[in-house]
């Protein structure tokens, strides 16, 4: 019976020493809504603001090429697929960036140019999405993704204006007497 517990003890030691190994050696993980480019962009960036920016113009270029692909004359075989990829990756680039403002808030960094950019970005797009829900003749094949994206905006703006709550107020300076 001891040596049936200690074999066993062994092999769940290795089995955990191997997985973690694994783990460790795992590459960073790519989001796969960004280009190399765009991901180069967002790790080289050095302030949480300029990843929020950053992360907004990639989602204002997803709206953009979605416009782009609802109005072609000649659209592609996979138009359904293609509209939901391009939403999804808008939400995701939107969520990023909300992501990044609560965790620079938590963190205590500045982030008030960057939450304004959310904002006044997220009302944009809003006005944006909420224009594709009313004119649409193939809405029904990207309805709920564009649903997704509208409370996934309007989530984003409240999340920005409770961390903009959050932070501490401005320092301001004295004269010197």
């Amino acid at each position: 019976m001891r040596i049936k517990t200690a074999f066993l003890l062994i092999a769940t030691i290795a089995f955990c020493a191997v997985a973690t190994s694994i783990c460790a050696a795992a590459p960073p993980q790519k989001r796969d809504y960004l280009t190399e480019e765009e991901a180069d962009k967002i790790r080289d960036a050095d302030t949480p603001n300029m990843r929020v920016k950053l992360f907004l113009s990639f989602a204002a270029d997803r709206l953009k090429k979605f416009q782009y692909e609802q109005e072609r004359t000649q659209p592609e075989s996979r138009r359904g697929e293609t509209l939901n990829g391009l939403l999804n990756a808008y939400s995701a680039c939107v969520d990023d960036a909300a992501d990044v403002i609560s965790l620079a808030v938590e963190k205590q960094q500045e982030i008030r140019s960057g939450i304004k950019e959310m904002q006044t970005k997220g009302k944009e797009f809003l006005v944006t999405l909420h224009k594709l829900e009313q004119k649409n003749p193939d809405l029904e094949s990207y309805k709920g993704t564009l649903a997704d994206a509208i409370e996934g905006t309007e989530d984003a703006i409240h999340d920005a204006e409770q961390a903009e709550k959050e932070m501490s107020p401005t320092p301001t300076r004295r004269p010197h007497p």
